[in-house]
């Protein structure tokens, strides 16, 4: 009965890696919009409203509310899901958001997935809030591209957590700092190698009509005001202290 237990778990572990690794290499491919689109990139920035706002009243993430100050942009991916039995993949699906220096004004959003698969001794899975701070003009530049590499595109470092901490333990030399809460049976999580890629239709659903994220983030041909919520909230969490 045992032996029995354990194989139809081992076979549900593997099902979760193999239904995410085909998520992660699907989404990532381009397919034209559709209302069903719309709609979810709707909700989608929502929930990295809802994220943020989730993140700023969590007192484990001082040094989080202290870089983001000083962030050039942040991609919010509300949900990251994990699992793996040996082999590791996870996906998910995120809004970016960039800061204009000069009149310290925030622009989007655009859409990005995000995957990644691993190799080692690792079991079970988890569902994570993930949240990325561009804190460089490079990391910037990079998520221009069609995709990238996180820690060989860009260099990428986990952001400190825990009460008390603050920014100064952070490694400032990073183009991105992660910061994420998870729940599951993993205690960490790693994006060094992960894969984020624009997501085509999602842009084109939520703005009506084909646009790259630099038309969304650089040229600003675009506007959608269900996103007024996230970009106030973004910009009341990147004042500083002069605003």
């Amino acid at each position: 009965m045992d032996t029995m237990r354990n194989s139809i778990r081992t076979d549900t572990v593997c099902l979760l890696v193999a239904f995410l690794l085909s998520t992660v290499m699907v989404v990532t491919l381009a397919a034209p919009a559709s209302a069903d689109d719309k709609q979810d990139a709707a909700q989608l920035v929502e929930k990295a409203r809802m994220t943020l706002e989730s993140f700023m009243s969590d007192s484990s993430m001082g040094a989080f509310r202290d870089l983001i100050k000083d962030a050039k942009g942040v991609l919010v991916i509300p949900q990251l899901l994990e699992g793996a039995f040996i082999f590791g993949a996870s996906g998910g699906s995120g809004v970016l958001v960039i800061r204009d220096g000069k009149k310290d004004q925030w622009f989007g959003p655009a859409f990005y997935t995000i995957g990644g698969a691993s190799f080692g001794f690792q079991a079970g899975g988890q569902s994570s809030e993930v949240v990325l701070l561009l804190m460089t003009d490079r990391g910037v530049g990079s998520v221009m591209a069609s995709s990238f590499k996180l820690g060989a595109d860009i260099g990428i470092a986990a952001g400190p957590v825990g009460a008390g901490v603050s920014a100064s333990t952070a490694n400032l030399s990073a183009d991105v700092l992660s910061f994420s809460r998870s729940k599951g049976l993993y205690g960490g999580i790693s994006l060094d190698g992960a894969v984020v890629a624009t997501r085509g239709d999602w842009n084109e659903a939520y703005y009506s009509k084909k646009v790259t994220s630099t038309d969304i983030l650089v040229r600003r041909e675009v506007t959608n005001p269900q996103s007024d919520g996230l970009i106030s909230e973004v910009t009341r969490m990147g004042c500083s202290a002069s605003c």
